[in-house]
């Protein structure tokens, strides 16, 4: 076993297991979707550690965020293999592929577009058809693709993404961290009858996505 299959193992088995992430699905995922090429090749020995990993090129800082709570918002999201995910603020699109497996269909966003170009060539690479990636802002969404099943946020939000819960199918589910007051925790909201139900699922913290950050209070 190479050096990154045994980390990928490990990673599975102590930090995403341990979280009680139990789907079967989702922890073959986690073990057969390489995370080391999602990320830079001077930080890939960081791949498989416990943190938000910072993947940008650029000034803004973009991240993976930490495998045990890609597993707990995977668990969450109850993905069915029909369903058609939106995966909002992609970065490298680590987590865009694992919801590849899970799913008939993934759409992705990333507001860097050096960074989607990234991913749609690591999608290509690893032979995943099923997933496509553009550039767009994370309140944007993709609504050219919508209504969807699930919506995965790759990070927290400050403020009400209301214009993602309008992609939202009747039924559908959107994940994600909710950092609009404290702790911040992730949340689960639920489209049913033209209503959003929000539920608190548990304590957990992420980068906050661009575009999704609450506006700078003024100061006299």
């Amino acid at each position: 076993m190479s050096g990154f299959s045994t980390a990928r193992q490990k990673m599975v088995d102590g930090q995403v297991r341990t979280s009680d992430v139990t789907d079967r699905r989702i922890l073959d995922a986690m073990l057969a979707v390489p995370r080391e090429a999602f990320v830079p090749a001077n930080r890939q020995a960081l791949a498989y550690l416990d943190l938000d990993l910072d993947v940008s090129e650029a000034n803004t800082k973009r991240f993976l965020i930490k495998p045990q709570l890609t597993g707990k918002l995977l668990q969450a999201a109850e993905i069915g293999e029909r369903d058609h995910v939106l995966v909002v603020g992609c970065a490298t699109g680590y987590l865009a592929a694992l919801a590849a497996k899970l799913a008939r269909q993934v759409t992705a966003t990333e507001c860097d577009s050096a960074l989607a170009a990234k991913a749609k060539d690591v999608f290509a690479a690893l032979g995943l058809a099923n997933v496509s990636c553009k550039a767009a802002s994370c309140a944007e969404g993709d609504a050219s693709a919508a209504p969807y099943d699930v919506i995965i946020l790759n990070g927290a939000t400050e403020v009400t993404p209301d214009g993602l819960f309008g992609q939202l199918k009747e039924g559908g589910r959107l994940v994600g961290v909710s950092a609009e007051s404290r702790p911040p925790r992730a949340m689960i909201v639920t489209r049913t009858h033209g209503e959003f139900g929000h539920r608190a699922l548990f304590d957990a913290a992420a980068p906050v996505l661009p575009g999704l950050e609450r506006a700078a209070a003024f100061v006299f």
